[in-house]
């Protein structure tokens, strides 16, 4: 094969694996009720099969690079579809809720290095002037895993089973596995610096013990252990910084920080994300529990947020040149906040057009929210710390995914438990988490003067703009 056939096999490769990896992150959704059913547990336990999946990604992420410098981008890459396949089997042949999460923790393993790893082998390549280019193919995959995800969740619980939203990925990954052995350039392991385990461990720790504090009923001892872990976090959080300060390369340097917009754009897409995050888990819960929707039909809902969100990206470039990025941000968060608060009028008397508008509305100004966090947190860094914050970003986004399920499904348990009704749960815990992205437009309102553009692309923010 010559030179453009190989690189062109290359981007469909990486594509696909992106592909794998955004449809799993959607499809589980509108499945739940029907997978809890399956396994004999109640709808809102399962959030913790999201969350584990979402947790390991965060916690693996940083390895990503090393993992190719280490062994070799092929290698690793192989690897990483490997484990993701296998897990999507180990998925589909879960008979308990346990069986599931452990499942789900192997899925997110392969999960954590497909993007990564891909984009490497991408920037390793392919020249310069066709980077760019190389990136928007990539992200359109990722732009089509959540339009098709939840609709195809919801046909596959109807039409065959729930085990088919895994065993989806087993023939894409099939496939992905020849044309990486096919295809995919070779390359050889390199001389990579010793990678920071301390400095993972201690985040990670923070990451999985604030996400097990959240989780906890009302009862007294369980606040308690609820109340510890969220300690635990904290002080290992803490215990990071004199720790990188001691050392020559942590795992994220603490110069990062120094750029003004990064430390508050990374706290603004913790806040903000939490609430956008409980969307995609609650909408299809209150669909079809309280609503009455079959899973097809609640798959179906979620469509026009994920098109009016793809369609309104377009926008994103002209409003910040406008307004900048402090106006910007702050404008649309508040939209965002209040969507999300919207859902909660949202009741078995309400008609369809009202909550397919709603799911508009929020689709389009959370796809521009995604965009211009993305771009302000990582614009003003320097290019020796891009790689840095980019990796650290990813943590934080993914932990706000994994925050976001577990607040929003323990605020309904705990609203339905103490006032006897479910639907008010939910309607309560829109309101709660609808809040806690308002809040971000404060946080947004310290954003510093920056030119208004968008970040170069060189310098890719997250996987598809997400």
């Amino acid at each position: 094969m010559n030179k453009d056939s190989t690189q062109t096999a290359l981007l469909w490769i990486v594509a696909a694996g992106f592909f794998m990896q955004a449809l799993d992150t959607t499809i589980v959704n509108t499945a739940l009720p029907s997978i809890a059913h399956s396994l004999g547990v109640r709808p809102l336990v399962m959030q913790w099969a999201i969350v584990a999946y979402t947790l390991t990604m965060a916690t693996l992420t940083p390895a990503s690079g090393w993992l190719a410098d280490r062994f070799g981008t092929r290698r690793v890459y192989f690897t990483a579809i490997l484990i993701f396949v296998l897990g999507s089997v180990c998925c589909a042949s879960s008979h308990t809720l346990g069986q599931l999460v452990i499942a789900r923790v192997l899925q997110g393993i392969g999960g954590s290095m497909l993007l990564p790893i891909g984009r490497l082998a991408v920037l390793r390549s392919v020249s310069g002037e066709q980077y760019v280019s190389a990136l928007a193919m990539i992200s359109v995959a990722g732009q089509v895993g959540p339009i098709v995800g939840p609709t195809l969740g919801g046909w596959f619980v109807e039409a065959i089973s729930w085990h088919w939203i895994f065993l989806i990925n087993v023939p894409i990954g099939v496939v992905g596995l020849f044309a990486v052995h096919r295809y995919l350039p070779r390359a050889t392991s390199t001389a990579a610096p010793r990678f920071d385990l301390t400095g993972c461990a201690l985040l990670s720790l923070c990451m999985i013990a604030f996400s097990l504090a959240v989780d906890a009923p009302s009862q007294s001892h369980r606040a308690a252990w609820s109340t510890g872990l969220f300690a635990l976090g904290l002080v290992s959080a803490l215990a990071y910084v004199p720790y990188a300060r001691s050392r020559r390369n942590p795992l994220f340097k603490l110069s990062l920080f120094r750029e003004p917009n990064f430390s508050v754009g990374l706290i603004g897409n913790l806040v903000c994300r939490i609430g956008s995050s409980a969307v995609p888990f609650l909408v299809p819960l209150l669909l079809q529990l309280q609503l009455g929707y079959a899973p097809l039909q609640s798959g179906l809902m979620m469509l026009p947020a994920a098109l009016s969100g793809t369609l309104a990206k377009r926008w994103i470039a002209p409003l910040i040149r406008r307004f900048g990025y402090d106006t910007f941000l702050l404008v649309n968060t508040l939209i965002v906040g209040g969507s999300i608060v919207a859902f909660a009028l949202i009741t078995p008397s309400t008609p369809a057009i009202v909550a397919i508008v709603v799911l508009i509305v929020f689709g389009a100004a959370n796809s521009m929210q995604f965009a211009a966090m993305n771009s302000v947190t990582l614009k003003g860094l320097s290019h020796e710390d891009a790689g840095g914050g980019n990796s650290l970003f990813s943590m934080v986004q993914m932990l706000a995914m994994g925050l976001g399920v577990s607040i929003s499904g323990t605020l309904v348990k705990l609203f339905s438990d103490q006032w006897g009704s479910a639907i008010f749960g939910f309607r309560m815990s829109f309101v709660c988490v609808g809040g806690i992205t308002l809040v971000a437009a404060l946080i947004f309102r310290q954003i510093k003067e920056t030119p208004p553009a968008i970040a170069s692309p060189a310098k890719p923010a997250v996987a598809g703009g997400r």
